[in-house]
């Protein structure tokens, strides 16, 4: 933070988040000027390598249901099993 002018008491402060430039007045708080930062161009291999995360996050997880699908049934039919099971022995 650097204090711009002392008779305006105005601060230079840069924006942790985007990087902006914000002229902030001292007695008011409020912001004067805003300078926005110049975006950083994703390269093609960023992109590339960003969308394989992606890629790969949504098989982990499309797995991660299947698996869990694949248990929920397991359990359903061992449960129908009992019942039918307890069923037949009441019916005798």
């Amino acid at each position: 933070m650097e204090q711009v002018d002392d008779k305006k008491n105005v601060f230079e402060v840069t924006c942790p988040h985007c990087q902006s430039q914000l002229w902030v007045d001292a007695q008011t708080r409020s912001i004067i000027k805003v300078e926005k930062a110049a975006k950083k161009k994703s390269s093609l291999d960023d992109l590339l390598e960003k969308e394989q995360k992606r890629r790969s996050d949504f098989e982990r997880k499309f797995e991660a249901t299947a698996e869990m699908e694949k248990h929920k049934r397991e359990k359903a039919e061992e449960k129908f099993a009992q019942a039918l099971g307890k069923a037949e022995k009441d019916g005798d």
